[in-house]
């Protein structure tokens, strides 16, 4: 998630409660938590970038797919996309993923000195 995270001096604080209080409570530009659609022994954080009956560009950067491929998110699944997006996998290679993968939102950052 660079260059949002860093990759050593910061922890971030997790809610992991709304989750299971309201499982569609997701926003676009969220930042969360899941298990890796690729490796579910994983766990990856995104960023929301798009909610169910959306209509989203499969990859804009026309890296992975034609920049004019669009896809309609199903219900019960989210569009996530990485910060750093020349390095990121996210949707962009696996498509949307289910809002059951969501183990929590990431609400604050804090950097250690």
């Amino acid at each position: 998630m660079l260059p949002t995270l860093g990759t050593q001096g910061e922890l971030v604080l997790e809610d992991k409660l709304s989750i299971h209080l309201d499982p569609t409570a997701f926003n676009r530009g969220d930042l969360v938590v899941l298990k890796s659609p690729i490796d579910p022994s994983r766990l990856i954080c995104k960023r929301v970038l798009g909610l169910p009956g959306d209509t989203v560009c499969v990859d804009p950067t026309g890296q992975y797919a034609d920049s004019r491929e669009h896809v309609l998110i199903p219900k019960g699944h989210l569009w996530i996309g990485g910060d750093n997006t020349e390095y990121s996998r996210d949707s962009r290679m696996y498509g949307p993923v289910s809002m059951g993968l969501v183990q929590s939102f990431l609400f604050a950052r804090v950097c250690i000195p």
